[in-house]
Protein backbone atom coordinates (compact mmCIF):
# COMPACT_ATOMS: atom_id res chain seq x y z
CA UNK A 1 0.00 0.00 0.00
CA UNK A 2 1.51 3.36 -1.07
CA UNK A 3 2.31 5.89 1.66
CA UNK A 4 0.12 8.92 2.00
CA UNK A 5 1.49 12.07 0.48
CA UNK A 6 0.80 15.29 2.40
CA UNK A 7 -0.62 18.26 0.55
CA UNK A 8 2.06 20.65 -0.64
CA UNK A 9 2.26 24.06 1.01
CA UNK A 10 4.65 26.96 0.45
CA UNK A 11 6.59 26.04 3.61
CA UNK A 12 6.28 22.18 3.44
CA UNK A 13 8.53 20.59 0.82
CA UNK A 14 7.37 17.30 -0.72
CA UNK A 15 9.78 14.35 -0.90
CA UNK A 16 10.02 12.35 -4.08
CA UNK A 17 9.05 15.13 -6.46
CA UNK A 18 5.32 14.57 -6.02
CA UNK A 19 4.78 18.36 -5.88
CA UNK A 20 6.94 21.44 -6.44
CA UNK A 21 7.56 24.13 -3.86
CA UNK A 22 5.34 27.20 -4.38
CA UNK A 23 7.12 30.57 -4.55
CA UNK A 24 6.71 32.83 -1.50
CA UNK A 25 3.99 35.45 -1.76
CA UNK A 26 5.35 39.03 -1.93
CA UNK A 27 3.37 42.22 -1.42
CA UNK A 28 2.63 44.01 -4.68
CA UNK A 29 5.06 46.82 -5.47
CA UNK A 30 3.57 50.24 -5.05
CA UNK A 31 3.28 51.98 -8.43
CA UNK A 32 5.44 55.03 -8.99
CA UNK A 33 3.47 58.25 -8.91
CA UNK A 34 3.32 59.57 -12.48
CA UNK A 35 4.73 62.99 -13.17
CA UNK A 36 2.22 65.67 -14.11
CA UNK A 37 2.15 67.09 -17.60
CA UNK A 38 3.94 70.44 -17.83
CA UNK A 39 1.45 73.19 -18.72
CA UNK A 40 3.50 76.22 -17.64
CA UNK A 41 3.21 79.20 -19.96
CA UNK A 42 5.84 81.68 -21.12
CA UNK A 43 6.43 84.67 -18.81
CA UNK A 44 4.21 87.66 -19.69
CA UNK A 45 7.28 89.89 -20.01
CA UNK A 46 8.51 87.81 -22.96
CA UNK A 47 5.34 88.60 -24.89
CA UNK A 48 5.59 92.28 -24.03
CA UNK A 49 9.24 92.28 -25.05
CA UNK A 50 8.40 90.88 -28.50
CA UNK A 51 5.61 93.41 -29.00
CA UNK A 52 7.85 96.25 -27.88
CA UNK A 53 10.60 95.57 -30.40
CA UNK A 54 9.21 97.98 -32.99
CA UNK A 55 8.38 100.54 -30.30
CA UNK A 56 11.98 100.49 -29.05
CA UNK A 57 13.34 101.11 -32.54
CA UNK A 58 11.10 104.16 -32.98
CA UNK A 59 12.04 105.35 -29.48
CA UNK A 60 15.72 105.23 -30.41
CA UNK A 61 14.98 107.43 -33.44
CA UNK A 62 13.16 109.96 -31.23
CA UNK A 63 16.09 110.01 -28.80
CA UNK A 64 18.48 110.65 -31.67
CA UNK A 65 16.41 113.66 -32.79
CA UNK A 66 16.29 114.99 -29.22
CA UNK A 67 20.07 114.66 -28.93
CA UNK A 68 20.45 116.62 -32.17
CA UNK A 69 18.31 119.48 -30.86
CA UNK A 70 20.21 119.55 -27.58
CA UNK A 71 23.44 120.07 -29.48
CA UNK A 72 22.10 123.24 -31.16
CA UNK A 73 22.94 126.59 -29.51
CA UNK A 74 20.23 128.31 -27.53
CA UNK A 75 19.33 131.58 -29.32
CA UNK A 76 16.47 132.77 -27.15
CA UNK A 77 15.48 132.44 -23.51
CA UNK A 78 13.24 129.54 -22.72
CA UNK A 79 9.57 130.39 -22.46
CA UNK A 80 7.18 128.62 -20.15
CA UNK A 81 3.63 128.30 -21.40
CA UNK A 82 0.81 127.92 -18.92
CA UNK A 83 -0.76 124.51 -18.77
CA UNK A 84 2.23 122.70 -20.31
CA UNK A 85 4.27 122.04 -17.20
CA UNK A 86 2.43 119.60 -14.93
CA UNK A 87 1.81 120.73 -11.41
CA UNK A 88 3.21 118.64 -8.60
CA UNK A 89 2.04 118.56 -5.09
CA UNK A 90 -1.38 119.41 -3.87
CA UNK A 91 -2.40 115.80 -4.12
CA UNK A 92 -1.14 114.41 -0.90
CA UNK A 93 2.22 113.40 0.47
CA UNK A 94 4.24 110.30 -0.34
CA UNK A 95 3.42 107.30 -2.46
CA UNK A 96 0.38 105.41 -1.21
CA UNK A 97 0.69 101.90 0.14
CA UNK A 98 -2.01 99.30 -0.15
CA UNK A 99 -3.76 97.82 2.82
CA UNK A 100 -1.95 94.51 2.17
CA UNK A 101 1.50 96.13 2.59
CA UNK A 102 2.26 96.11 -1.13
CA UNK A 103 5.05 98.56 -1.97
CA UNK A 104 3.85 101.32 -4.25
CA UNK A 105 5.43 101.09 -7.69
CA UNK A 106 6.66 97.52 -7.20
CA UNK A 107 5.62 94.58 -9.33
CA UNK A 108 4.17 91.46 -7.74
CA UNK A 109 6.08 88.22 -8.35
CA UNK A 110 6.06 84.70 -6.96
CA UNK A 111 9.19 83.36 -5.27
CA UNK A 112 9.84 79.72 -4.37
CA UNK A 113 12.71 78.32 -2.33
CA UNK A 114 12.99 74.54 -2.67
CA UNK A 115 15.38 71.61 -2.55
CA UNK A 116 16.17 68.32 -0.86
CA UNK A 117 17.31 68.90 2.71
CA UNK A 118 20.92 67.80 2.11
CA UNK A 119 21.13 69.44 -1.32
CA UNK A 120 21.61 73.06 -2.29
CA UNK A 121 18.62 75.35 -2.04
CA UNK A 122 17.22 76.81 -5.26
CA UNK A 123 15.44 80.14 -5.69
CA UNK A 124 12.85 80.37 -8.47
CA UNK A 125 11.20 83.66 -9.41
CA UNK A 126 8.03 83.62 -11.52
CA UNK A 127 5.97 86.50 -12.84
CA UNK A 128 2.84 84.37 -12.32
CA UNK A 129 2.48 81.04 -10.49
CA UNK A 130 1.61 79.31 -13.77
CA UNK A 131 4.51 80.59 -15.86
CA UNK A 132 8.05 79.40 -16.49
CA UNK A 133 10.54 80.93 -14.02
CA UNK A 134 12.35 84.06 -15.19
CA UNK A 135 15.14 83.31 -12.72
CA UNK A 136 16.48 80.05 -11.30
CA UNK A 137 19.36 80.52 -8.89
CA UNK A 138 21.19 77.79 -6.97
CA UNK A 139 22.74 78.94 -3.68
CA UNK A 140 25.76 77.37 -1.99
CA UNK A 141 23.78 76.43 1.13
CA UNK A 142 21.91 73.28 2.07
CA UNK A 143 18.13 73.55 2.02
CA UNK A 144 17.75 72.34 5.60
CA UNK A 145 20.20 74.92 6.90
CA UNK A 146 18.56 77.70 4.91
CA UNK A 147 15.15 76.82 6.33
CA UNK A 148 16.67 77.02 9.81
CA UNK A 149 17.98 80.50 9.01
CA UNK A 150 14.43 81.45 8.05
CA UNK A 151 13.53 81.09 11.71
CA UNK A 152 15.30 84.39 12.41
CA UNK A 153 13.34 87.61 12.61
CA UNK A 154 14.63 88.90 9.29
CA UNK A 155 16.75 87.12 6.70
CA UNK A 156 18.70 89.23 4.20
CA UNK A 157 20.28 87.61 1.16
CA UNK A 158 22.66 89.82 -0.83
CA UNK A 159 23.89 88.73 -4.25
CA UNK A 160 26.72 90.68 -5.86
CA UNK A 161 28.30 90.43 -9.29
CA UNK A 162 31.01 92.46 -10.97
CA UNK A 163 30.58 94.81 -13.87
CA UNK A 164 32.53 93.81 -16.92
CA UNK A 165 34.81 96.53 -18.29
CA UNK A 166 33.78 98.27 -21.53
CA UNK A 167 34.90 96.41 -24.61
CA UNK A 168 35.25 93.06 -22.81
CA UNK A 169 32.87 91.37 -25.24
CA UNK A 170 30.09 91.77 -27.75
CA UNK A 171 26.94 93.34 -26.45
CA UNK A 172 28.60 94.50 -23.26
CA UNK A 173 26.39 96.61 -21.06
CA UNK A 174 23.23 95.09 -22.49
CA UNK A 175 23.04 92.12 -20.12
CA UNK A 176 20.02 92.36 -17.87
CA UNK A 177 20.82 92.19 -14.19
CA UNK A 178 18.95 88.95 -13.55
CA UNK A 179 20.63 87.35 -16.57
CA UNK A 180 24.05 87.44 -14.89
CA UNK A 181 25.34 83.90 -14.41
CA UNK A 182 27.57 84.06 -11.31
CA UNK A 183 26.99 85.83 -8.01
CA UNK A 184 28.74 86.14 -4.66
CA UNK A 185 26.17 85.28 -1.98
CA UNK A 186 25.83 86.70 1.54
CA UNK A 187 23.27 85.70 4.18
CA UNK A 188 22.82 88.29 6.93
CA UNK A 189 26.24 89.72 6.07
CA UNK A 190 28.00 86.33 6.14
CA UNK A 191 29.55 85.09 2.92
CA UNK A 192 28.32 81.60 2.07
CA UNK A 193 29.99 81.15 -1.30
CA UNK A 194 28.54 81.57 -4.77
CA UNK A 195 25.17 81.42 -6.44
CA UNK A 196 24.81 80.19 -10.01
CA UNK A 197 22.03 80.92 -12.45
CA UNK A 198 20.95 77.85 -14.43
CA UNK A 199 18.29 76.76 -16.85
CA UNK A 200 15.30 74.84 -15.39
CA UNK A 201 15.52 71.05 -15.56
CA UNK A 202 12.64 68.61 -15.85
CA UNK A 203 12.65 68.25 -12.06
CA UNK A 204 12.46 72.03 -11.62
CA UNK A 205 9.54 72.33 -14.03
CA UNK A 206 7.78 69.46 -12.26
CA UNK A 207 8.07 71.32 -8.94
CA UNK A 208 6.67 74.49 -10.50
CA UNK A 209 3.85 72.51 -12.09
CA UNK A 210 2.89 70.86 -8.79
CA UNK A 211 2.87 74.25 -7.04
CA UNK A 212 1.08 76.22 -9.76
CA UNK A 213 -2.09 76.49 -7.64
CA UNK A 214 -0.20 77.40 -4.43
CA UNK A 215 0.04 81.13 -3.82
CA UNK A 216 1.86 80.99 -0.47
CA UNK A 217 2.84 78.28 1.97
CA UNK A 218 5.43 75.67 2.89
CA UNK A 219 5.53 71.88 2.83
CA UNK A 220 7.15 68.84 1.23
CA UNK A 221 6.74 67.04 -2.09
CA UNK A 222 7.28 63.26 -2.44
CA UNK A 223 10.65 62.26 -3.84
CA UNK A 224 9.20 59.73 -6.30
CA UNK A 225 7.44 62.56 -8.16
CA UNK A 226 10.07 65.31 -8.23
CA UNK A 227 13.05 62.99 -8.70
CA UNK A 228 16.45 63.01 -7.05
CA UNK A 229 18.41 65.06 -9.54
CA UNK A 230 19.30 67.69 -6.94
CA UNK A 231 20.22 65.28 -4.16
CA UNK A 232 23.63 65.40 -2.60
CA UNK A 233 26.08 62.91 -4.02
CA UNK A 234 26.10 59.60 -2.15
CA UNK A 235 23.01 60.47 -0.09
CA UNK A 236 19.37 59.61 -0.43
CA UNK A 237 17.20 62.35 -1.84
CA UNK A 238 14.24 62.14 0.50
CA UNK A 239 11.28 64.44 0.18
CA UNK A 240 11.66 67.90 -1.30
CA UNK A 241 10.97 70.86 0.98
CA UNK A 242 9.60 74.12 -0.40
CA UNK A 243 8.51 77.57 0.73
CA UNK A 244 6.51 79.85 -1.56
CA UNK A 245 5.35 83.44 -1.10
CA UNK A 246 4.58 86.66 -2.96
CA UNK A 247 7.48 89.05 -3.45
CA UNK A 248 7.47 92.74 -4.30
CA UNK A 249 10.05 93.39 -7.00
CA UNK A 250 11.62 96.84 -6.85
CA UNK A 251 13.93 97.91 -9.68
CA UNK A 252 16.33 100.59 -8.43
CA UNK A 253 18.48 100.87 -11.55
CA UNK A 254 20.09 98.72 -14.21
CA UNK A 255 22.50 97.49 -11.56
CA UNK A 256 20.22 96.95 -8.56
CA UNK A 257 16.99 95.09 -7.88
CA UNK A 258 15.33 93.96 -4.67
CA UNK A 259 12.73 91.36 -3.77
CA UNK A 260 10.76 91.74 -0.54
CA UNK A 261 8.69 88.83 0.71
CA UNK A 262 5.15 89.70 1.75
CA UNK A 263 4.25 88.03 5.01
CA UNK A 264 0.98 86.13 4.52
CA UNK A 265 0.19 86.47 8.24
CA UNK A 266 -0.14 90.23 7.86
CA UNK A 267 2.71 91.13 10.23
CA UNK A 268 4.61 94.36 9.67
CA UNK A 269 7.65 94.08 7.45
CA UNK A 270 8.85 91.23 5.25
CA UNK A 271 10.66 88.23 6.69
CA UNK A 272 12.96 87.76 3.71
CA UNK A 273 14.72 90.32 1.52
CA UNK A 274 16.84 89.46 -1.51
CA UNK A 275 19.11 92.07 -3.08
CA UNK A 276 20.79 91.85 -6.50
CA UNK A 277 23.65 94.33 -6.94
CA UNK A 278 26.11 94.76 -9.79
CA UNK A 279 29.23 96.60 -8.59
Amino acid sequence: MSPLVAQATPRTPVIGGAASEAPPLLPPASPRTPRPAITLTAPPSNKRRRRGGAARSSLRAIRAVRALFRSLPILAPACRFPGVVPRHGGGGGGAPRGHDGHISGASRTTGTLFGHRRARVTLAVQETPGSVPILLLELAMQTGRFMQEMGAEHLRVALECEKRPPGAGAGIGRTRLLDESLWTAYVNGRKIGYAVRREPTDDDLTVMQLLRTVSAGAGVLPADVVGAGAAAEGQEAGDLAYMRAHFDRVVGSRDSESFYMLNPDGNNGPELSIFFIRI
